[in-house]
């Protein structure tokens, strides 16, 4: 059964060693990635077996993270609020 991490900024996720029933063993770093509209999956390079489910944030969760000191939600937080100043949202 694949590893939930429901908040993206919580710390270590990426390094956090995993191990496959096929045997082999690594972190996020070496796996391959399929990214999904509110998640992305972390699957064995070996076997294909998903191994790690990581939620993407929302924008709360990149606000409340970089309002705690968070380097890199102060950066997402930063493309974030350019980009709505250069694309405002009408209708809202």
């Amino acid at each position: 059964m694949a590893d939930l991490i429901p908040d993206y900024f919580t710390a270590g996720w990426r390094d956090q060693p995993l191990a496959c029933p096929c045997g082999w063993q690594g972190d996020s770093r070496a796996m391959a990635m399929e990214l999904h509209d509110a998640v992305t999956d972390y699957a064995c390079p070996q076997c294909g077996n998903l191994l790690l489910i990581v939620s993407h944030p929302t924008l709360e969760q990149v606000r409340a993270a970089a309002a705690a000191g968070n380097a890199e939600a102060a950066s997402q937080l930063a493309i974030i609020e350019e980009a709505q100043a250069r694309f405002p949202r009408h209708g809202d």
